[in-house]
């Protein structure tokens, strides 16, 4: 059964997603992650007995079923979006909430254009850059340089925004409505708004996000399009390796349905030779075909993303992104081939020689015969990209790149994963066929993997090229031309520890415990780069004075530097009777003696990223008094004995 508590924050969150009007599905949990939970009585505040409905929500809806004692069952629950016709009535300002921002509303005070006007307006030396939201023209012309994304949003130039603001799912918030209406220059003309809605509908039904598989209820949600979750971090650390289904899921775009027999995989690029002389620097495997052609391997390593505690960091100062706690991180067990293998099985085993025939090259023509070439000789091979199935309106997929010397090192053990804790990786965690980069941030463990390259470059997406790279505390959004300040593409990560168990601001001690005298705290450990935790200090007075705590053996017992999952840890402490509240703080140290920063301050980025720093938990002490009964017993006692 699930904890109350659990299970109206899950029915919270549904309802809120519901008068979002965002669309998720919800699935039963698997009896793996209910063998983590204590048998006690639940309870469901479901919308259903609110009545919060939104506008466009379909009175059909399901919604989290009841259930007693002995067993629990919860529906799926779908959000559907309103019937055709419902959503393509233009909106009117007047209709608004006062105060309230309504991004793309008629106003009858502004102009009005058609869409061949727009489509006119296409670059800022040209009349300036103009889009359409609805039944709003806006001209984005000011604020292409401030946009996180840069370039990316000239991709909707002279067009409608709304395709894309589906799959980026981050722009439909109160904040983002308010700069586009700064940038308002008009209406779209009302024939152009309902051919641009019937082209939508026709284009993507339900959304793009309709067949995305279901989820466990239990995920705490930080965005539902595309999909983003983690779980409850007191579960997190009940097993060394996380149930698939209590896996924190990390999506960019729409999940893909894939066909995994017709699936193949490409590898292309700099030293590729395929004997085709219709793609002579391209090979295919089948799924089938990387299963018999080459030794299976399987290794345990640990994902985090990069955003892991962002929302501890924007409590400093607000960041971009989503707003993950300290549950972004999950360790499971993969199976699959490695790449150092599949690489050298087609010729491809050396990091730094030229891949043109030497007299070729402009940079190697007059060098003498040698392997040691030059690095600006742009035929050496110095990254390997990764590049999904998963794609945006544009076509583009999401996609990744990681050194040449890491793909290409077997003891690196970067894998092409077809198997997660022993079963087809599930759709979010894949399918299927993932990269797999031990000791490497989330990001770079590509999913959905469908295309290697090999290149002299960084993979040019944005996502290797803008995103996950950190940035000095003295930058932030407001500094003209941030992006020239990132730092380089964010691969290993530093040393990370967090508390899983109490929670922060709990009581101690837990209601119905009846162990008062004794606190268990729990939680991980975990370093980049494969380096090993070789200690975890916990204070119970916020740093004054530390406790060593108890490491789990099948963390301390990975090899040397090549420590890819995380050490859970705990600690039991004695609360005496005069404690009222615990400052707890932890901190790991790695095999590098590298060691987490005491605050947040120091390390802070705009990108919210990297956020390491001491993990600080406070807990309220409300032992119980003696019970009187006892005393009494006691005295009636000593009567008798006289």
């Amino acid at each position: 059964m699930w904890r109350i508590k659990t299970l109206r924050q899950s029915a919270a969150a549904a309802c809120h997603t519901l008068r979002h009007g965002k669309s998720t599905k919800i699935m039963r949990p698997s009896m793996s992650s209910c063998r983590h939970l204590h048998s006690q009585k639940a309870a469901v505040v479901s919308c259903m007995e609110k009545q919060e409905w939104p506008h466009h929500a379909s009175q059909s809806m399901t919604t989290l079923a009841a259930f007693g004692l002995g067993a629990l069952t919860l529906t799926t629950v779908t959000y559907m979006q309103a019937a055709p016709g419902a959503s393509d009535i233009p909106l009117k300002e007047e209709n608004a909430e006062p105060g309230k921002v309504v991004p793309g509303a008629f106003k009858p005070d502004l102009p009005t254009y058609t869409l061949a006007d727009v489509a006119s307006h296409v670059s800022t030396k040209g009349g300036g850059v103009w889009v359409v939201y609805k039944s709003g023209v806006y001209d984005v012309s000011k604020f292409i340089g401030k946009h996180p994304g840069g370039s990316k949003i000239l991709l909707a130039a002279g067009k409608s925004i709304e395709p894309f603001w589906q799959i980026y799912a981050a722009h439909n918030h109160a904040d983002v409505h308010v700069i586009l209406e700064g940038l308002r220059v008009g209406n779209l003309d009302p024939a152009d708004v309902q051919a641009l809605e019937e082209e939508r509908l026709k284009k993507y039904g339900d959304g793009p996000y309709a067949n995305d598989p279901e989820r466990n209820p239990l995920f705490k949600v930080n965005a539902s399009q595309p999909f983003n979750a983690e779980p409850p971090a007191e579960l997190l650390t009940e097993s060394f390796i996380t149930p698939n289904d209590l896996f924190f899921v990390r999506n960019h775009l729409p999940v893909p349905d894939i066909d995994a027999s017709t699936f193949k995989l490409e590898i292309a690029g700099l030293g590729v030779r395929s004997g085709n002389p219709d793609q002579p620097n391209t090979v295919a495997f089948t799924l089938d075909e990387l299963k018999k052609t080459f030794n299976e391997h399987t290794i345990v390593t640990t994902l985090q993303c990069a955003g892991n505690r962002r929302a501890e960091m924007s409590a400093v100062k607000p960041v971009k992104g989503l707003s993950w706690d300290t549950t972004a991180v999950s360790t499971a067990t993969w199976t699959g081939v490695l790449l150092s293998e599949v690489l050298a099985y087609i010729g491809v085993s050396e990091e730094q020689h030229c891949r043109a025939f030497p007299s070729a090259c402009p940079t190697c023509a007059n060098l003498p015969l040698t392997n040691d070439y030059p690095s600006e000789c742009s035929s050496t091979i110095e990254h390997c990209h990764l590049e999904g199935l998963d794609k945006d309106v544009t076509g583009q997929s999401y996609g990744a790149s990681i050194p040449i010397s890491t793909a290409l090192d077997p003891r690196k053990d970067v894998l092409l994963a077809y198997s997660m804790n022993g079963e087809p990786i599930p759709r979010d965690h894949g399918f299927p066929l993932r990269a797999i980069v031990p000791g490497t941030v989330g990001a770079r463990n590509v999913k959905f993997l469908g295309r290697i390259v090999l290149s002299h470059e960084e993979y040019p997406g944005f996502w290797q090229q803008k995103d996950y790279r950190g940035f000095s505390p003295m930058i932030d959004y407001a500094t003209p031309d941030f992006s020239k300040y990132a730092g380089p593409s964010i691969q290993e990560l530093p040393v990370q520890s967090a508390i899983t168990e109490p929670k922060p601001n709990a009581t101690w001690p837990p209601e119905g415990s009846e162990e008062a005298d004794v606190m268990t705290i729990k939680g991980y450990a975990w370093s980049g780069g494969g380096r090993n935790i070789i200690r975890v200090d916990v204070s119970l007075d916020g740093g004054a004075t530390w406790q060593e705590a108890a490491l789990d053996p099948l963390g301390v017992r990975q090899k040397y530097n090549r420590a890819w999952a995380w050490t859970p840890w705990s600690l039991d402490v004695d609360i005496a009777d005069h404690m009222t509240d615990v400052k707890l703080v932890c901190k790991a140290v790695d095999s590098s003696y590298n060691v987490q920063p005491d605050s947040i301050a120091p390390i802070w980025n705009m990108r919210g990223v990297l956020n390491n720093a001491w993990h600080r938990v406070d807990v309220a002490i409300q032992k119980p008094p003696p019970s009187s009964g006892d005393d009494d017993e006691d005295d009636e006692d000593v009567e008798g004995d006289k």
